[in-house]
């Protein structure tokens, strides 16, 4: 686990080794709402399986969750995904920001400003 504040290098590092993560967690997402829909009154079948494989899904996700979290980085999103890491830039405590669909690390905002606040990385 990455103790403290990420560097502008060690968030873009830490992101590249998550992103296969990441990947399997948008997959497993989707699943799981293909499952749980199937499950409600009047759903579609899905060739997904039933409440097992859906239960199971729900446990890979907590564990795919739990692998981001474990790195230092904050899941801050699920649908979609937003992952944050701390860190400081010009002296200011900001959080380095990726977004599902972003293709690289490039943004950040003030940790008091939140998402609204966010800005590219110069």
């Amino acid at each position: 686990m990455h103790m403290g504040l990420f560097t502008v290098p060690e968030a873009r590092a830490e992101l590249s080794r998550l992103r296969p993560v990441l990947d399997e967690l948008v997959r497993v997402r989707a699943d799981a709402a293909e499952l749980v829909a199937s499950l409600r009154p009047g759903g579609r079948d899905t060739e997904l399986g039933g409440l097992p494989e859906w239960k199971a899904a729900q446990a890979r996700l907590d564990d795919l969750m739990t692998a981001v979290q474990e790195t230092g980085a904050e899941l801050k999103g699920f649908a979609p995904l937003l992952v944050d890491f701390p860190a400081t830039l010009d002296g200011d405590e900001v959080l380095l920001c990726w977004l599902e669909g972003d293709e690289e690390l490039s943004w950040y905002h003030r940790v008091d400003l939140g998402f609204a606040g966010r800005r590219r990385l110069p």
